[in-house]
């Protein structure tokens, strides 16, 4: 199984806006030496299991009146304590420790898992060693102030730069290997 945190951000590494908004993410740039990309849609159909936090799934469920539900029939697992709706079959509750979620129930189940939200839910994967590589979407903006994708890691943690892409969007994706030594 491959664990991969996924996460977009603006080039200050914000990756939401105070009041939630994701219009930042349409940018009207254009960049002619870039690749067109894969179909958004086709590609999520390579991801076995997506895992998100609490506020990143109330978040997706408000996006989703408008947009539809972006994870589309995939299994979706949501880290929580609170008792939130669900409002699809494909999404379960969990509110155990990351290494029995990943030992007990990704590893058995999945191939290609994907961390897709929140910072802090990322930050608690990486310190416990579970995640293998990091999918850095960087958008062409520049948003001053919001929520911190790396916020007081409190360590430093060697990366291997595995592959990037740069999109005609003006988006580049980095995506970083762990070294399974990880974090100290």
């Amino acid at each position: 199984m491959k664990l991969t945190i996924h996460m977009v951000s603006s080039l200050d590494g914000i990756i939401a806006k105070k009041d939630n908004s994701v219009s930042w993410f349409e940018t009207p740039d254009h960049y002619e030496k870039g690749t067109k990309g894969e179909d958004a849609w086709e590609f999520l159909k390579t991801e076995d299991c997506y895992v998100m936090g609490a506020r990143t799934y109330e978040h997706a469920l408000e996006l989703s009146k408008t947009y539809g539900w972006a994870y589309g029939d995939t299994p979706t697992i949501v880290l929580t304590h609170k008792n939130l709706p669900i409002e699809r079959p494909n999404v379960e509750m969990y509110s155990g420790d990351l290494d029995s979620l990943v030992t007990q129930r990704l590893k058995p189940n999945y191939g290609n898992v994907w961390v897709v939200g929140g910072a802090a839910l990322a930050k608690d994967f990486i310190l416990a060693k579970l995640a293998d590589e990091i999918r850095l979407s960087i958008l062409p903006i520049i948003l001053g102030d919001g929520i911190l994708f790396f916020d007081h890691l409190g360590q430093e943690l060697p990366l291997h730069l595995a592959d990037v892409t740069a999109y005609k969007t003006g988006m580049v994706e980095l995506r970083y290997e762990i070294p399974k030594a990880g974090p100290a």
